[in-house]
Parts: structure tokens; C-alpha cells; sequence
């Protein structure tokens, strides 16, 4: 401890010499290593501009330097500043020719350059001389992925997998191809096989659980997951994992444990509060809720679905105004969520901003065409302002949209018989009973007066199922 703390005293005591001189551009006297414990300092705290400027004091001090050359290079990437990390990449691929790390770290920035075949062809060229070929398999996986060649990935994420099971990312990377094309449900044998070969696999058992729980299969996923913590009680990835699919079973009090846990062993994170927050939420405890929601703020100000779960927890209060600043500062963060625009105008109905509320809906609609609750909510609105053609003209758009949802074709009833359109409302009740008999009740609702009852279930009995 005394010699971590003494340790960690030098390098504060470094960086501040450091900083220092910088302000002045007059630098002493610092030893290659020096240099790099700098860079890898900034680096760490993705300060990469800080780190660019250690670089470029280092190389005038050592220009023959290879290894700040890399460094260099390297944080380029880091900035995107990608065509100038390739010139000292291929300067250092001159002066060291076939090089691992230079052959290594020149297709990665040619990858994030996008250029994904030049960045493939330079891997497997370097496959001779790269002794960590699991590492070498997953990125050649990474690259043919983000060119869209999801079954080339497929082979060399397994490639990575068969060298080290224990690939978390290849493993991770594997089981999302797997399910973009069409044969996760396959792949469960293949998981299978690794487990057999190493029963104590903790990977194998999560990305097994992962498998399992986007096929939906919950019980199966919590099975592999607890296997997983089983062999190693520290894995937090699995204990997260787990909360979630214990959310998803409705187990929400053994979900709170597992996040609770996620966050002893990893540490806080704004992922995990949200995860927690919305288990209290499914829970009904909402000060509990916002409580963690706001915990994951503290961390993550960019963190929209923090914003969004505060403000969706304030709309459960009916603090409808507070609910709108919440879900405001979600929207600035992602304007493209329809769910966000969905509550978004129900708080502001709710606060008496209708016109607000009707923009809101607007986008919503725009962007989840299909989210039949968007119409039936927002055709409401001119239903209660006694607008009947404008809250039946939404209806029409949605049941164009989704002709087979009954809840609209009632809804239509509805508006069509408040607009004295009776014939044109019986059309749609007919269709509506033939899609779904049980939902006629939804109708009723709309006419509490007994006259008007006796004369829907004069033509719902028409179409009474018989049992």
C-alpha cells in the first residue's frame, strides 16, 4: 500500500512538472520512460490532446524515439486525425519492417478509417507474425462486421473463440452476428460444445445466457448466468446480466441483489443505476426510483434514459411539470426516441398545454407509425374539444397503418357515432367484432346511457361467438 501511494505521490509530482514547463514551452530534461508514463497518464484519462502534446515534446527530445512514433500514432487515432497516424505509421513500418504492433495498429486505424478491405488484407498479412492470434481473429472479425459481412465475422470470432474460450468480446461480438443473421437458436449447440470441453468456462456460460435470454427463453438464461457466478463470483457482467433477466421474470427483488452486486464489484455506473432505478420503479417504490435514476445523472449528464426514467417517475406522481423539465432534457439527448415524444405529450395534456402536447404526438407518430396508442391518445384530444373530424381523420391514417388492430376500428365507431355517421360507424363495428369480439367493451365506455347500450348490443350479439 505504502509503496502504491509513493508510487502514485512520483507520477502527480511528474505531471505537474510537466504541465508546468508546458505553460512556458521550455521543457527540462525526461527519460523515454518518463514520457511515456505521461502519455499513458493522459491517455488513461482520454485526454488525448494532452497526450498528443507529451508526444510531440518527447520525439523533440528523442526523434529517433520508435516507440513515441507508436504512441503518436497512436493518440492520432484516438482524435480521428486518421491520415496523419497512417504517415508516421508507415514510416514506422519502413524503419521496422513487419512489425506486429506497427502492422497491428496501421489496419486498425485504416478500419476506423473505413477503409475495411485495406484494413483486412494488412491483417491477414500480418497473421505470420502476430503471436496472439485470438486478439488477431477478433479484430479481423470487428473489421469484416462493420463492413457489413456478418458471416465472415462469424468464422473468425470463432477462430478467436476456439484459441481462448475465455474471449469475452469475440464471445460477445459472436452471439450479436449470430442473431443479425438468423442463427442464434443454432448456435446454442455450438456454446454447448465449448462447455463440454471446459465445464468451467465462466464465458461460455454467459454468452450462453446471452443467447438464451435474446431467444427469449428466460428460465434457461438465468440458469446459465447463475452457472456462470458459480464458477466465478466476480464476474459482474453475468451478476448484471442476471438482474436483468430476473427483471424480465418479474423477480424484481432478486434483480435489485444482482445490481446492487454489479455495482460492489465494478464499482457506480450510470448503466447500472438505471437498471436498478427501473427495477424500484416495476416495484412501485418511485422515490426509490428517481432516487437512482438521479444517481445515474450525477455520473452521466449525456445519459438520456436517466433523464427520461425521472421524468416518466414524476408523470406516475402526476408532477406533471417537473415530469416536462425531465423529459425535456432526455429529448435534447435523443430527439429520434418515440417514447420519449409518447410521454412527452401526455405530460404536457396533462398540464393543460395542449397545443404542446399535439406537436409532441405529432413527432411521435412520425417516428412509431405503428404504436397504435400514439392515435387512439392523441385522436382524443379533438374528440374532448368535440373536433370529431380531425380526431377521426388520425384514426384513419392508423387503421391504414394497422388494419387488423380492433382497438381503432372501435375507436372509429366511436367518433363516427358522436358525428351522427351511423351507417359508415356500423361498417367499422361489424369489422371491429370480427376481429376481436371481447374488445367491444372498450366501445361501451364511450356511451354510458343506457338507450344508447341497447341499441351497440343489438348489433354486438349479431356477432356473439358461440360456444
Amino acid at each position: 500500500m505504502g509503496e502504491n501511494n509513493k508510487r502514485k505521490d512520483e507520477l502527480k509530482a511528474l505531471i505537474r512538472r510537466f504541465e508546468s514547463q508546458a505553460l512556458k514551452n521550455s521543457y527540462g530534461f525526461y527519460s523515454m520512460e518518463e514520457f511515456e508514463e505521461i502519455i499513458h497518464h493522459y491517455i488513461h484519462l482520454t485526454k488525448y490532446k494532452n497526450a498528443l502534446h507529451a508526444c510531440s515534446a518527447g520525439i523533440h527530445q528523442y526523434p529517433y524515439s520508435t516507440e513515441l512514433m507508436f504512441e503518436k500514432a497512436q493518440v492520432l487515432s484516438n482524435l480521428e486525425q486518421y491520415t496523419e497516424s497512417l504517415d508516421i505509421l508507415e514510416k514506422l513500418n519502413t524503419l521496422q519492417p513487419n512489425d506486429p504492433e506497427n502492422l497491428l495498429l496501421t489496419a486498425s486505424v485504416l478500419a476506423l478509417k473505413g477503409s475495411f478491405e485495406d484494413a483486412i488484407n494488412l491483417y491477414l498479412f500480418a497473421e505470420p507474425f502476430v503471436h496472439e492470434k485470438d486478439e488477431l481473429y477478433y479484430n479481423i472479425g470487428l473489421a469484416y462486421q462493420n463492413f457489413f459481412n456478418y458471416d465472415a465475422a462469424i468464422v473468425y470470432y470463432q477462430k478467436a473463440v476456439e484459441i481462448n474460450i475465455n474471449h469475452e468480446n469475440a464471445l460477445y461480438e459472436l452471439a450479436y452476428c449470430l442473431d443479425i443473421t438468423g442463427q442464434l437458436e443454432h448456435s446454442i449447440s455450438y456454446y454447448n460444445k465449448f462447455i463440454d470441453k471446459d465445464p468451467y468456462s465462466q464465458h461460455a456460460w454467459y454468452n450462453l445466457g446471452i443467447v438464451y435470454s435474446k431467444l427469449n427463453q428466460k428460465n434457461k438464461a438465468i440458469e446459465a448466468y447463475e452457472y456462470a457466478i458459480l464458477i466465478d463470483d466476480n464476474f459482474a457482467s453475468a451478476w448484471y446480466n442476471l438482474g436483468n433477466a430476473w427483471m424480465e421474470d418479474g423477480q424484481m427483488p432478486k434483480s435489485i441483489d444482482a445490481f446492487r452486486k454489479t455495482i460492489e464489484l465494478e464499482g457506480p455506473s450510470a448503466e447500472a443505476y438505471c437498471s436498478l432505478a427501473e427495477a424500484y420503479e416495476k416495484l412501485e417504490h418511485i422515490d426509490l426510483a428517481i432516487k437512482y435514476y438521479q444517481k445515474a445523472i450525477n455520473l452521466d449528464k449525456q445519459n438520456d434514459e436517466a433523464w427520461f426514467g425521472v421524468g416518466r417517475c414524476m408523470s406516475i406522481q402526476e408532477k406533471w411539470h417537473e415530469a416536462i423539465h425531465f423529459l425535456n432534457r432526455a429529448l435534447r439527448l435523443d430527439t429520434e426516441n418515440p417514447a420519449y415524444w409518447k410521454m412527452m405529450a401526455i405530460a404536457e395534456y396533462q398540464a393543460g398545454n395542449v397545443l404542446s402536447s399535439i406537436d409532441a404526438y405529432e413527432e411521435a407518430i412520425m417516428l412509431d407509425p405503428e404504436d397504435k396508442d400514439i392515435s387512439l391518445d392523441w385522436s382524443y384530444i379533438y374528440y374532448e374539444q368535440g373536433d370529431y373530424d380531425e380526431a377521426l381523420e388520425i384514426i384513419y391514417h392508423a387503421i391504414e397503418e394497422l388494419p387488423d388492430e380492433s382497438d381503432l376500428l372501435y375507436r372509429a365507431t366511436a367518433y363516427l357515432i358522436e358525428s351522427g355517421k351511423y351507417k359508415e360507424a356500423f361498417n367499422y363495428l361489424e369489422n371491429a367484432l370480427v376481429l376481436n369480439f371481447d374488445n367491444h367493451k372498450s366501445l361501451l365506455e364511450f356511451f354510458p346511457k343506457l338507450e344508447t347500450q341497447k341499441a351497440l348490443f343489438r348489433v354486438i350479439n349479431q356477432f356473439k361467438p358461440i360456444k
